[in-house]
């Protein structure tokens, strides 16, 4: 039998508890928690077979009782004896895409990036569109292209017309950019034609992962007028592998910022869903920027009654992303279009002037929450390394 050795200054404690889908060369894919710096494989630890599906999906889907049952008995269970067979180490493990992503949507929750953005791609208009506070704005992305931490990412072509250019052109993206993003996983689905209100939040969202949008500037700059984002957004999105419940972030509620003019009422809810977590940029290495979610301007329970208020059904399954954080100064912006202000201030990375993305270059978002003791949780990493164009010579 073994015994989990917890530092108490561990990220992934019994506060915290997250789950993933690993394999090893000897077993298939199946469902384990990380304790530590070890994963326990809830299928043998627990005797259940839903974990040893090679996906989340079948056990979100059983609903919230069945998620705190579950937790409360992992919670007992990683801290006395457990099955030498059920525990490994997490560096002796692969790890695979967390869930089976049913749908996915991206929003674009914070002001401080929207009102950047606004002033580098509309320098002549006012930086938020007259709707932005009034509807948390959002565009559907594709769930084929969400990827686990660890994929690299084949830099896209497409369409851009650059600076100067009479007309487009087509080529890879000169501009690959990312966007640090947390995101909501659905558990329990809805019935088409029933919203879900902000305060049905916690019975539907399973848990959280991190997100890095990838980017392509240039190629989203030439099609996003009139519709919006496509071809620019959907060649990839990134998530993390641990999926951190709903239920380990209860020390991190907070109220969301002033929102001013008062939502409509389908938008208003009396739980507080801003959530106070900090997240750290990698580029190269090197700690390039600290996004602070709790000045995300839109909430995330915001985010799923407004997916849902015209009737659309959620699946077990679907991802909706925050859309870029960043806060107040620059060293918290969240995407390098923010950072190094449409390229005109470059950022230096591991000694060299970076300001888009070039192949090679390899980016880590983490982040981090209080815990209900005291201490921290972690979200571990989503890390994605950029591979030069396949498609150039179309």
């Amino acid at each position: 039998m073994t015994v989990i050795d917890i530092p108490a200054d561990s990220l992934f404690g019994i506060d915290n508890l997250p789950y993933g889908v690993f394999s090893t060369e000897n077993s298939p894919r199946r469902v384990g928690v990380r304790v530590a710096d070890k994963v326990v494989d809830l299928a043998v630890a627990l005797g259940d077979d839903v974990f040893a599906e090679p996906t989340l999906n079948p056990f979100m889907a059983q609903g919230k009782s069945r998620w705190d049952d579950v937790r409360a008995r992992i919670t007992t269970l990683v801290q006395g004896e457990i099955d030498d067979a059920a525990v490994l180490d997490v560096d002796a493990v692969a790890m695979h895409l967390p869930f089976d992503v049913a749908d996915y949507v991206d929003f674009y929750a914070s002001e401080h990036h929207a009102t950047n953005l606004g002033k580098l791609f509309r320098p002549d208009s006012a930086p938020l569109m007259p709707n932005w506070k009034h509807l948390p704005v959002g565009y559907h992305g594709r769930s084929s292209t969400v990827v686990v931490s660890g994929t690299d990412i084949v830099r896209p072509c497409g369409q851009r017309k650059l600076a100067g250019d009479d007309a487009p052109t087509f080529g890879p993206s000169v501009r690959l950019d990312i966007e640090a993003e947390m995101g909501f996983v659905v558990g329990v689905p809805s019935t088409l034609g029933e919203p879900i209100a902000p305060d049905e939040f916690a019975d539907h969202v399973f848990g959280a992962v991190i997100v890095n949008d990838w980017s392509a500037r240039d190629i989203q700059a030439w099609e996003y007028v009139p519709l919006g984002p496509f071809l620019g957004k959907s060649f990839a999105t990134s998530v993390s592998p641990w999926v951190v419940p709903l239920a380990a972030l209860e020390a991190a509620r907070v109220d969301t910022p002033t929102q001013d003019p008062q939502p409509l009422p389908y938008l208003r809810g009396e739980q507080k869903w801003g959530l106070d977590i900090d997240l750290a940029v990698e580029w190269n290495g090197d700690v390039v920027s600290r996004p602070p979610y709790a000045q995300m301007y839109w909430s995330p329970a915001q985010m799923l009654a407004h997916t849902t208020i015209n009737g659309a059904a959620s699946s077990t399954g679907d991802l909706f992303a925050s859309g870029t954080i960043s806060g107040t100064e620059k060293n918290t912006r969240g995407a390098f279009i923010e950072l190094t202000w449409g390229g005109a201030e470059p950022a230096t990375v591991a000694g060299e002037e970076r300001t888009f993305l070039q192949d090679g270059d390899e980016v880590s978002i983490s982040a981090t929450a209080p815990a209900a003791n005291g201490g921290r949780i972690g979200f571990g990493e989503v890390r994605a390394r950029i591979l030069p164009a396949t498609q150039a010579d179309r």
